[in-house]
């Protein structure tokens, strides 16, 4: 997904708007972990930028989304961009070796 929402739309309470924005991020996560992974893979892994615009947009982790969408609304950003691509991951494996009984 890479959109840019805008934060203020005629009508409607600007705090509803901001969660209908977060519920459409949740949304679209829940939609890819849903689909199924390739042949060889173990998970979804989530690449997130978000910002006031795309060439503003930082680097976060996907459970920091929400956060960073509260800090644009913060400085009084009138759009938010959101850029979240899903990639298909290799469990990373343990160092340790389980304990036997």
């Amino acid at each position: 997904m890479k959109k840019s929402f805008p934060l203020h739309q005629p009508g409607k309470v600007p705090a509803r708007v901001v969660d209908s924005v977060k519920h459409e991020v949740r949304k679209y996560v829940r939609r890819e972990h849903r689909k199924p992974l390739p042949e060889g893979f173990d998970l979804w892994s989530f690449a997130c930028k978000v910002g006031g615009t795309a060439a503003t947009a930082v680097a976060c982790p996907l459970g920091e989304v929400s956060a960073q969408i509260d800090q644009v609304v913060a400085a009084g950003g009138t759009d938010v961009y959101i850029e979240i691509v899903a990639t298909a991951e290799h469990r990373p494996q343990s160092s340790e070796a389980p304990a036997g009984r």
